[in-house]
Parts: structure tokens; C-alpha cells; sequence
């Protein structure tokens, strides 16, 4: 693997920058990009795999609003994969549309599409792997990102911890959800060997929560965060 050059620092110093200056002000596409490309990686670029939750005819949780997860996660996903990419790491996504991976006969339609992205995933050989999801419980007080890391490879949880800390520093200041280890009823975390986690994003079921979600400005920010942490670990694990 390569290294980037102090990638959360630089990120994260710009997108907290944006915010304190205005609530809503980051965009992946206009200044972060210009700023965060100096920062180019000249080598072989190390291999992320970015996983949007969800997709075609298995939307996942809905908002009382009728928002969809799954186009949530898509939307956080790319922007997640266009920041990695202008720092320069090799990007691939399990899914960059609205699809689920089962034929429409299938008995078995979400683990077929599970396994399409564990493929995926393999395929990819040495990566790290980071699912984007969207929360929702019955209890409409419960807000905050929360990480679950995987038990098949030791770094996954200091994937995970660098998440976590990013965006309490940056983004979610009184979030005190800690990262968690995740059990086999999160399939994709249960059957991936490489460094893997699972980003909870925010709660659906939480109003405030969910306005934020739904606002572009607030997800590139958060993309940010998530993508500079991730090549934070990733250039500190040469």
C-alpha cells in the first residue's frame, strides 16, 4: 500500500473549516476537489471497496416520510468514492446504482445479492471494505453514526476507530457511540477476511437526523470525514 500525505488532517481541516464558516458549506465537487487533488497519490494506489446498502426491489428502511435507505446509502457512497478518489486511492463499488444483484426468480433474492458483493469483494484481493448504511428504531430520540467492524480481521476495528473519531471530532461532537463488533447477523461483515466495516450514517427514525441525511450539503461533508479517515488508516498501515 501507499502512502498519502496527512490526508485526515488536510480533509478534515477544510470541512470543519466550511462548516464553522456555514452550516452548509463543503462540496466534494467544487473547492475540495481543486484543494484535496495537491495531495494526489503518485503510487499504485491501494484498493477500497465502497458498498452502498441496499438497492433495487430491497429499499431497506424507510423514513415515516417515505425516504428510502438505500438511496441515502448510494448518494453517501459515491460521494464517499469521489473523495477517495481525488486522494488517489483505486475505488470499486459494489453497487453505483439503483440494482439488487438476484435474478427475479430467485428464492433467495437478498443473499444472492450478499454473495454478488462478497464476490465483489474477493475479486478485489487486498482492499479495505466499508459498507454505508442507514439506522432506524422504533424510538424516535436515538441519533448518531455508529461503526460495526468485522471479527475475521484484526484491523477492521481500527478501521472502525478511525471513523468513529473523524466525525466526533468533526462532525457529531456529543456522539458517544462506540464502535462494535459485529455478530453473524450482519452477513457481509461475517464472511469478508479483509479489513471490513459497517457505517451506521444516522438514525431515519430520528426527525432532526433525517433532515440533515436528506441535505447534500451535510452527506459531503460526512463523506469527507469518512473517506479521509479511512485513508488516514490506510496510510498508516504501510
Amino acid at each position: 500500500m501507499n502512502r498519502l500525505k496527512k490526508p485526515l488532517a488536510f480533509v478534515l481541516k477544510f470541512a470543519a473549516f466550511s462548516l464553522a464558516v456555514s452550516l452548509t458549506a463543503i462540496y466534494v465537487g467544487g473547492t475540495v476537489t481543486k484543494t484535496v487533488s495537491s495531495f494526489y497519490i503518485e503510487e499504485a494506489p491501494t484498493k477500497i471497496v465502497i458498498d452502498a446498502g441496499h438497492g433495487g426491489r430491497d429499499g431497506g428502511a424507510v423514513a415515516d416520510d417515505g425516504t428510502l435507505e438505500k438511496d441515502l446509502n448510494l448518494s453517501l457512497a459515491l460521494s464517499v468514492a469521489d473523495v477517495l478518489k481525488i486522494m488517489g486511492a483505486d475505488v470499486i463499488m459494489t453497487r453505483d446504482k439503483d440494482v439488487m444483484y438476484a435474478s427475479d426468480d430467485s428464492p433467495h433474492k437478498k443473499l444472492d445479492d450478499l454473495n454478488a458483493r462478497i464476490k465483489t469483494v474477493k475479486d478485489a484481493g487486498d482492499c479495505v471494505f466499508v459498507s454505508i448504511h442507514m439506522n432506524k428504531f422504533p424510538v424516535a430520540k436515538y441519533s448518531g453514526l455508529q461503526v460495526y467492524y468485522s471479527p475475521q480481521n484484526d484491523e477492521s476495528k481500527a478501521v472502525a476507530e478511525a471513523i468513529r473519531s473523524a466525525v466526533i471530532t468533526y462532525i457529531q461532537p456529543d456522539n458517544e457511540r462506540q464502535v462494535k463488533q459485529s455478530d453473524s447477523s450482519i452477513y457481509l461483515l461475517s464472511n469478508l477476511t479483509c479489513p471490513a466495516v459497517l457505517v451506521e450514517c444516522g438514525f431515519l427514525s430520528n426527525p432532526s437526523e433525517l433532515e440533515k441525511l436528506k441535505d447534500e450539503t451535510y452527506r459531503d461533508a460526512l463523506a469527507a470525514v469518512i473517506a479521509a479517515a479511512v485513508m488516514e488508516y490506510v496510510s498508516s498501515n504501510q
